[in-house]
């Protein structure tokens, strides 16, 4: 099972709210007196379906099987103006980048984005009020109390978009799982056809003096991807979250590398002009078939904005440069 498949992006709940607990409508009784007035508490109210961030949580799959989310009621109200019990929250930790949408309009409701962070999901039914809220000078006794109020029942989608320092984009066979592979830890699956990674996959990058930062392998994207062509949009959404953008082309591409990187340019652009606005590299891949002369020709022709470097994850040439450039991309302000 490779590290992507593990990765979940997406997942549909149904969440049920708790019922307010009812009012109660008592009156007051005791061996002194025979016709007091009323004394009843309100009820409680429903438990809430709560969204809290957790940072150390990265997808989620803890979710994909809890299809049925369900908080408790609230307790009803007693005599003496006790107040019902509230009904327990149900809390959900999810990814920092969760966003909540509403399943039937699409709607975002919103997005955690820091740890420890809660909002509430499905609000609990509020709890009825007791009689004692309905007395007055004309109705000195009332014998009624309000009903707790229902709780919601409502699906809900969550998403996650990958929160990464650097974002991997090429097409398909561009090398980007390769390069992950090499630079850190995880182990994507790597195949010389297109679309091997169908599922972001992420890895921690070790750099200099045990510091670190997160790499994302975004699914390959391929022109009009941006219009819903191949894995379109699901995908492509990734990129938003990214700090740096590593725009990788392999040096036996069939185009120019120039043509090539204004396509990708092109694609994210339609999809989200700012996303243009994040700063980005170009790493020229599979680059240990080249020597010298011909990479000072191919550099020539590269788009002169951009700062580009010439690598080779397999015959690991260039990689510790690439760290650098990136390193110091992340932590530009």
């Amino acid at each position: 099972m490779s590290q992507g498949s593990n990765f979940v992006d997406y997942v549909k709940i149904c969440c049920r709210s708790g019922k307010g607990g009812a009012g109660s409508a008592h009156l007051h009784r005791d061996k002194h007196t025979a016709t007091g007035g009323p004394d009843g508490g309100d009820g409680g109210r429903g438990g809430h379906i709560i969204l809290q961030g957790n940072a150390q949580f990265w997808t989620l799959l803890h979710l994909k099987y809890r299809k049925h989310i369900i908080a408790e009621d609230g307790g009803a109200g007693g005599s003496g103006h006790k107040f019902g019990k509230q009904g327990k929250d149900e809390v959900l930790e999810v990814p920092l980048g969760t966003i909540a949408r509403d399943a039937e309009t699409g709607e975002v409701l919103f997005e955690i984005t820091e740890d420890g962070e809660t909002k509430i999901l499905t609000a609990g039914g509020r709890g009825g009020l007791g009689n004692a809220h309905f007395k007055s000078p004309t109705l000195q006794t009332p014998r009624f109390a309000q009903p707790g109020e229902q709780g919601k029942e409502e699906w809900v989608v969550l998403e996650l978009k990958v929160l990464a320092d650097v974002g991997l984009v090429g097409f398909p066979n561009a090398g980007k799982s390769t390069l992950l592979s090499v630079v850190s830890a995880a182990k994507p699956e790597i195949a010389d056809y297109p679309f091997t990674t169908l599922v972001p996959n992420l890895g921690i990058v070790s750099y200099r003096d045990s510091k670190s930062f997160i790499m994302a392998d975004i699914p390959g994207i391929i022109e009009g991807a941006s219009k819903g062509k191949g894995l379109g949009f699901r995908f492509l959404r990734h990129i938003e979250r990214n700090s740096v953008l590593l725009f990788m082309v392999p040096a036996d591409t069939s185009r120019t590398i120039a043509e090539e990187y204004e396509i990708l340019k092109n694609e994210l652009q339609a999809f989200n002009p700012e996303l243009m606005q994040k700063p980005h590299l170009l790493a020229i891949t599979k680059s240990d078939m080249l020597d010298e002369e011909l990479k000072e020709e191919m550099a020539k022709e590269l788009p002169a904005q951009v700062p580009h470097l010439f690598i080779s994850s397999v015959a690991q040439l260039g990689l510790v440069e690439l760290k650098d450039l990136l390193w110091k991309a992340i932590n530009t302000p």
